[in-house]
């Protein structure tokens, strides 16, 4: 989330493209800064009390103590405000774990730093599981926004793989493109079963996810990976 800001002087979100206007085109004054930032924040809330199972546009306007078509002034459906509360998060990336992973790694010390990106990785998706879990719920569902975001979020990651690699990450057909592709797939797949937090309800004591195994084991892969593709000499 956004960073913490002073008690004396809290600050409204300053997304890189900053919305000015909203959605009857009109210029956002301070009170509809306020009111749009309320939306988001009340968003949050639901997510972070609930899931994502629970969040609608009715609920968050009812939260919101606004009208429906008071809100839609400013979010045209639950997509286009699910994409505002993920902006700041995706913010995050880049401290969480993409700077990890963006300095070559030394041979010596490949099997540390791939165990450090999958934990940067990991503990991302702890702290804003909700969110990321409603983006793929919808992304799954056939969102094509939520789809891209999605895919989006992926592809800096596969192209730092493959630099890792020792190779270019503009040749997307390359066995090494579709290596850290499926490498990326199974860090998602893992963190998302990791932090689902209906996991347990529905298999009980008959499957028990194990966080500290699947990153071990994901980072392993990676490592192995990486060896592998710098050990040949295809180019």
């Amino acid at each position: 989330m956004v960073a913490a800001q002073s008690a004396l002087a809290p600050q409204r979100r300053t997304p890189a493209n900053d919305v000015i206007h909203n959605l009857n085109g009109q210029r956002l004054g301070r009170k509809g800064r306020d009111t749009r930032d309320r939306i988001i924040e009340v968003a949050e809330e639901i997510i972070a009390e609930y899931d994502e199972a629970q969040i609608t546009i009715s609920e968050v306007a009812r939260r919101a103590n606004l009208r429906m078509a008071s809100l839609y002034v400013y979010f045209a459906d639950l997509t286009e405000l699910g994409l505002a509360v993920l902006e700041p998060v995706m913010a995050e990336a880049e401290s969480s774990y993409l700077a990890l992973i963006r300095e070559p790694w030394p041979d010596a010390e490949l099997g540390i730093r791939c165990k450090q990106f999958v934990q940067g990785f990991y503990q991302f998706w702890q702290r804003h599981s909700g969110i990321l879990h409603l983006r793929n719920t919808m992304a799954d569902r056939k969102d094509g926004r939520m789809t891209e975001h999605r895919i989006n979020a992926a592809r800096p990651v596969i192209s730092l793989i493959v630099r890792q690699m020792g190779r270019d990450p503009a040749d997307v057909g390359s066995p090494a493109v579709g290596m850290a592709t499926v490498l990326y797939m199974g860090f998602e797949r893992a963190v998302n079963i990791a932090t689902d937090k209906h996991f347990g309800d529905v298999m009980g004591e008959r499957f028990a996810p194990n966080a500290t195994h699947y990153m071990e084991a994901e980072a392993r892969l990676l490592e192995l990976a990486i060896q592998d593709y710098r050990a040949t000499t295809e180019k």
